[in-house]
């Protein structure tokens, strides 16, 4: 099979989508060919029957013209491709569900978050099939949804053997509202009125439309008396998290369960404990690492039970974490799996 994939992002660099690099990587093992459209164009190295197509958001700002290229792109190679995979945009769908139905292309869509429309709906209309990771994403709901694995490159996320800093609490992600760090600084300022010893550091850059909110996060660090405890740092590339993860002890996620973040998986799959607002994770590992959400009493409680923990324990439970993610959520099962449901 001959695939196209719609991205946003072609960039083994970016700290958000780097990831997706990864993913083409491991799915032109399994298909003859690709033909990658995406928004904005970066750095990558893909293999040659990887071939590479932007929009121009690098080049120019006009969405006018990155709709004019979308067209030119799907028109030109539509002999070059039997199946459209498109990654969480479903605007792409919208704009050539017809074309594609008109030229028999049988249309895939990953989506995996907790707010849809009607838009999704009308674009769920056009598709063979729709993958998504949570149960509670909005996507689930229809019939024609295939669960997947997170897709975690287990031979990249692993314990790199480095010192981990002692009663280390990681936050790593996109600095904005959605992700809610601001409840870790709340839990963590509880922690400190009780004596609880820690440090923590914050991974991610804000879009600008959030630069205040990071801002009144920092703000809010020296209101809680969090002084040197507490570090702000710029987002990294996804290849160099690895090390991040693997110099703290315990990384919250507190992002909902319509999103299952990979990056609760990358920490578990690096052997560092995790500690989610995630029901998606019940029945998967141990309660200890879970937490209601939004709960500020029981997020401090647990992650203080989990600092206190010996460090024989926590290396026991962080290589636990680790055989959840080769069993259940690896890139390799998620490449298997895509490629069984593309061609059924």
């Amino acid at each position: 099979m001959k695939l196209l994939i719609i991205t946003q992002k072609a960039d083994k660099n970016d700290p958000v989508l780097g990831f997706f690099h990864r993913w083409v990587e491991e799915f032109a093992r399994r298909f003859e060919s690709i033909t990658l459209i995406c928004l904005e164009e970066g750095t990558h190295n893909f293999p040659d029957t990887v071939q590479v197509l932007s929009l121009g958001k690098e080049r120019v700002r006009s969405k006018w013209k990155y709709v004019y290229n979308f067209y030119r792109h799907i028109y030109r190679e539509r002999k070059n491709y039997d199946a459209v995979f498109v990654h969480m945009n479903q605007e792409y769908i919208l704009l050539a569900g017809l074309f594609w139905k008109l030229f028999s292309k049988k249309v895939y869509m990953w989506r995996n978050h907790h707010k849809g429309s009607e838009f999704t709906d009308i674009a769920a209309l056009f598709c063979e099939k729709i993958f998504c990771t949570s149960r509670y994403s909005y996507t689930a709901k229809y019939k024609k949804t295939v669960f997947m694995p997170v897709g975690i490159d287990t031979t990249l996320f692993h314990d790199e053997g480095r010192k981990r800093m002692p009663r280390s609490v990681l936050f790593l992600a996109r600095m904005a509202p959605v992700k809610k760090p601001d409840i870790l600084l709340k839990a963590l300022g509880l922690m400190k009125s009780q004596g609880i010893d820690f440090t923590v550091s914050f991974y991610g850059d804000p879009l600008p439309k959030d630069r205040e909110y990071y801002e009144s996060l920092k703000t809010r660090s020296v209101e809680l008396g969090l002084g040197g405890r507490a570090t702000f740092h710029e987002g990294v590339p996804n290849t160099e998290t690895v090390s991040v993860y693997g110099t703290h002890e315990v990384c919250v996620n507190l992002s909902s369960s319509g999103m299952y973040d990979k990056t609760i998986f990358e920490a578990m799959s690096c052997g560092t404990l995790i500690l989610a607002s995630n029901e998606n994770l019940r029945d998967l590992i141990d309660s200890r690492f879970i937490f209601a959400d939004s709960n500020i009493q029981e997020l401090s409680e647990k992650l203080g039970a989990l600092l206190d923990l010996s460090d024989k324990d926590k290396t026991s439970l962080g290589r636990e974490l680790r055989t959840v993610v080769e069993k259940n959520h690896s890139l390799a099962m998620l490449g298997e799996r895509l490629v069984e449901e593309m061609t059924i």
